[in-house]
């Protein structure tokens, strides 16, 4: 079937935002495919609807394959702001702007990490044990009675969208800041009420908790690694938000078994999803959620509709180059 509408093909778990802006162009034609769709059939899914102008992804692994099967793409969209699973380069050279969803989510990751520090701190999980199982009367034992964030050290690795907003969380927590990104200013850190970190290795020992806000890149690729976490606190608490990978899980595993570590939280893993039979769950001390931090109904609405706009403003010749992961391609 031919037709002179622009197709978008879209991941069915895109929000109803999303769906509803691209819905009211004349000129598009939206096709949903299941979010797990990757690889050989994804391929098969643009081929057999090409040509395909726009892909608005989930997880969805996309590179040059994928661009040769859509025909005549313009441009790589994602409902969300991580984009580990494109190939950039591949894009970039092909001039396809990759954009993201901006500052859609950065707010519910930030309160996601928050969650995991408060439930570590607190001890959520095994407080709430105390009570459903009758063990009242243990509450007060010394593996029972939790910690302050008051007063607390905070260590956040990458100072973006989200570290930002977690750093404001923390303050608020009446916790004493520390921020280690080598790509920002130390001024425009202190201005935040933070404390810059040149060097990562020197404010790991002083940290309770360390809390993980970096993009996964080559340079952070293992970048918590057992070396680092023997630098440490015994107390200190270590949370990842970010991207699988970022934190060596075989070096996490031990740690919490030999007592580096009292506990950690994790809401990435260097596979997802990860195999049922991956030791860390058989671990009490780590809380875990699947890589649903940026994920909340209100945040799928804003990453939606923040995602066709990124398409539309393409379409329309004014790309919002702020979302551009690649924004030279536009030059």
């Amino acid at each position: 079937m031919t037709t002179n509408k622009k197709r978008v093909l879209y991941t069915d778990s895109m929000g109803k935002a999303g769906r509803e802006i691209l819905k009211k162009r004349d000129d598009v034609e939206a096709i949903p495919f299941p979010y797990l769709t990757t690889g050989p059939d994804y391929q098969a899914l643009l081929k057999m609807h090409a040509p395909v102008a726009a892909v608005i992804l989930g997880g969805t692994r996309f590179g040059a394959a994928e661009h040769t099967a859509a025909g005549a793409l313009q441009v790589v969209a994602r409902t969300g702001v991580g984009y580990d699973a494109i190939d950039i380069p591949a894009m970039t050279k092909v001039k396809i702007p990759v954009m993201i969803a901006g500052t859609a989510n950065s707010p519910s990751v930030a309160e996601h990490a928050m969650y995991f520090m408060l439930m570590l701190a607190r001890k959520g999980p095994e407080l709430s044990a105390l009570v459903k199982e009758n063990r009242w009367k243990e509450r007060l034992q010394p593996a029972n009675v939790s910690s302050d964030m008051f007063e607390k050290n905070v260590l956040i690795v990458g100072f973006g969208r989200i570290g930002t907003r977690q750093a404001k969380r923390c303050l608020a927590m009446e916790c004493k800041v520390y921020v280690y990104d080598p790509y920002v200013k130390p001024e425009v850190i202190k201005a935040a009420g933070c404390e810059p970190v040149k060097n990562l290795d020197d404010a790991i020992p002083l940290a309770d908790f360390i809390t993980l806000h970096c993009p996964k890149t080559p340079e952070t690729v293992g970048m918590i690694n057992a070396a680092r976490m023997k630098k440490m606190k015994r107390t200190a608490y270590l949370v990842s938000t970010a991207r699988g990978g970022i934190v060596d899980e075989k070096a996490l595993h031990a740690a919490l078994t030999d007592g580096t570590l009292p506990a950690a939280a994790l809401d990435v893993f260097d596979k997802e999803p990860p195999d049922a039979d991956n030791p860390l769950f058989k671990l009490p001390n780590l809380i875990c959620s699947p890589h649903i931090a940026g994920v909340t109904a209100e945040a799928m609405e804003r990453m939606s509709a923040q995602a066709a706009e990124c398409v539309l403003s393409v379409f329309d010749g004014k790309p919002k180059k702020e979302n551009a992961v690649n924004p030279e391609v536009f030059a």
